[in-house]
């Protein structure tokens, strides 16, 4: 975490860190990864989380919570620019925020998130935060109203000031406490001098022996400090996810709201809960994306696109008026403007396709660029080529990159015309204008405006057939 100079804290306001409690393994969802890691919208639960703490504090002042497996998830979120503090052993989190003491000194407010909860927008992290600077108590709570409390902790108010008196436990409510329905999200704001003052008062006599945060209500409220809640105007923004259902459902709600929202920007989306589109995909105005189409990662596509479906599309950026034909595959590609791609044609990384070029049915690229205008329609791989502009590649072509243990390139200049069934052998240039016949195998340098034919010559023995089968029929 930064820490803040004297000029900053003598002239800027109140000093507000976000902390994410990110340390759990998450036992209920039987697995062995770390659980902030599971992906929900395309991204780890804790990503979604940081994106919006980082709309309310810059990156340095967002400090994770790790604990198990603590390499891997700071290896996953790094990008980020957060800080991390490891809670080692984790025994709950209260304790987590005792392992981060010493990161925390230099601020006078403390915002704690959870880092399963990927539902959390920007607009509710700083009514919280509003809220907790206006009143000014020790802790302010986000509560949340439910339809069905169970298995949450019950807010318990104090008169009419709305003071929190206590948050008790569903297994410790009384029969007119459980019928209650403003529960304890899990969400807090703190003021951190009166947070650590009395932290150390956590007690660990519950059946798991932890420090629970939750506790801080009753231990700050008994210390004659103000404790407050504020109620999430949407309750489903404190959703976590504990189980692989919770997951589930977390994924669906995910991907039908961006579904939603690139249909109100002029996107349309046929079949929208059959598509699975990524939450940082995005889509200009009217782009048509058919059913059962995929669009992951940072995909980027251009406004008048056309996805047709079974389309999978990873972390590639499409140009604008592109049509993509069914069953295409791309990962980490570029298409410009006008482009036709498909169907079933496979862009592998680092394949840039030109404007108003076309890559037809079962062809694959990796590591090519295709030239403005230029023609790959049928059956062919180009891997490892810089493909000029206006070239016409034949049914059947490979590039042949790699000779076992090194990748060499193919250059294919402006205006050159490869027949079909055509071998070429990198290293190896084709030069502005030329002609390759069909069927040839180039192992050499092509000239400018010739003609390389690199095959056997063709031989035709009359009668050669009829004079076969009538030896055959003599000796059966």
């Amino acid at each position: 975490m930064r820490k803040a100079t004297k000029r900053e804290q003598s002239s800027a306001g109140p000093r507000i860190a976000i902390a994410i409690m990110a340390a759990g393994k998450g036992t209920r969802l039987k697995s062995k990864h770390p659980k902030v890691l599971s992906e929900v919208g395309g991204k780890p639960l804790l990503a979604h989380v940081i994106a919006s703490a980082r709309q309310v504090v810059p990156a340095l002042d967002i400090l994770a919570i790790v604990g198990y497996q603590a390499g891997r998830v700071r290896q996953a979120v790094e990008h980020t620019g957060i800080s991390f503090v490891v809670q080692e052993p984790q025994r709950g989190t209260g304790h987590a925020l005792m392992s981060a003491r010493q990161a925390l000194a230099a601020y006078d407010h403390l915002i704690v998130l959870s880092g399963d909860a990927p539902l959390i927008t920007p607009e509710t992290i700083k009514k919280l935060r509003d809220f907790h600077l206006k009143q000014k108590p020790a802790m302010t709570i986000l509560s949340a109203e439910l339809a069905d409390p169970t298995g949450y902790g019950r807010i318990i108010r104090k008169g009419k000031s709305g003071d929190v008196q206590a948050v008790v436990e569903e297994k410790s409510c009384t029969p007119a406490q459980r019928k209650m329905r403003e529960i304890n999200s899990g969400f807090y704001a703190f003021a951190v001098k009166p947070l650590y003052e009395f932290i150390e008062r956590l007690k660990t006599d519950n059946p798991h022996a932890e420090y629970y945060l939750t506790d801080m209500a009753e231990v700050l409220r008994k210390a004659k400090q103000k404790v407050m809640a504020i109620r999430a105007h949407n309750p489903s923004e404190i959703l976590g996810s504990n189980t692989r259902a919770e997951l589930v459902d977390l994924d669906r709600k995910i991907r039908s709201d961006k579904c939603m929202q690139l249909l109100s920007t002029g996107v349309t989306i046929f079949y929208p809960e059959t598509c699975v589109i990524d939450s940082d995909v995005e889509i200009g105005a009217d782009t048509i994306i058919e059913p059962f189409v995929q669009l992951l990662g940072r995909t980027r596509i251009g406004s008048d696109c056309r996805i047709r479906s079974y389309s999978v599309i990873q972390n590639s950026e499409i140009g604008e008026g592109v049509l993509v034909r069914p069953g295409c595959i791309l990962d980490e590609a570029r298409v410009a403007n006008g482009a036709a791609l498909g169907p079933y044609s496979h862009l592998r990384p680092g394949s840039d396709i030109g404007e108003g070029a076309h890559v037809g049915n079962f062809v694959e690229t990796k590591k090519a660029r295709i030239g403005k205008g230029s023609k790959a329609n049928h059956l062919t791989y180009l891997g490892d080529a810089e493909i000029g502009e206006g070239v016409n590649v034949g049914a059947g072509t490979i590039t042949c990159n790699y000779d076992g243990v090194n990748k060499f390139k193919t250059v294919i200049e402006d205006g050159v015309f490869v027949g079909s069934d055509a071998t070429l052998v990198a290293p190896v240039k084709l030069g502005k204008g030329c002609y390759v016949g069909a069927a040839s195998c180039i192992t050499e340098d092509v000239p400018a405006e010739s003609l390389a034919i690199g095959r056997g010559r063709q031989i035709v023995k009359e009668g050669w057939a009829r004079h076969k089968r009538a030896g055959a029929k003599q000796n059966t």
